[in-house]
């Protein structure tokens, strides 16, 4: 895993609308994980939610498609980390997922409906209607995933 970088953007400029959630419903995640729909709040619900913030830090990464689900993890991680510091600026700073959550190696959730750690789990960005093609250019030639801290 590797942080290429971090821009902050402007929330205003993220469209938010139902097509990344209905691309969700292709994913074998869906369903299955706390961070995916239907057990994330829905974009109509999440976009009054962002209109709340005036800021983000959109974060690109670069990750070994090798090492895909441990990298993954670190990123997940990294982005806690990065809100509980940010947290001492931004009381309501909020961490978007990079897709379905991975936190563990085994899915509690998926196997028996109960999440190890339900504290740390945050939606993923698809889950809540964002479309990433509105904040930023997406190249589907590089391994690369793209998460969102919401600040304010």
């Amino acid at each position: 895993m590797e942080l290429l970088w971090e821009k902050k953007i402007y929330v205003e400029n993220i469209k938010v609308s139902p097509r990344p959630v209905w691309k969700c419903r292709t994913c074998e995640f869906y369903g299955k994980r706390l961070s995916c729909p239907p057990n994330t709040p829905s974009w109509k619900d999440a976009k009054e939610w962002l209109s709340f913030y005036k800021y983000a830090l959109l974060l690109k990464f670069k990750v070994d498609m090798d090492n895909f689900e441990t990298e993954k993890r670190e990123i997940l991680n990294y982005l806690l980390r990065r809100e509980k510091m940010l947290f001492k600026e931004y009381p309501y700073v909020h961490s978007l997922f990079p897709g379905a959550c991975n936190l563990c190696e085994s899915c509690e959730f998926e196997k028996n409906g109960v999440c190890k750690f339900p504290t740390k789990v945050r939606p993923s960005i698809d889950a809540l209607g964002i479309e990433v093609t509105s904040i930023t250019s997406l190249r589907f030639d590089e391994d690369a995933l793209y998460a969102m801290i919401l600040l304010e």
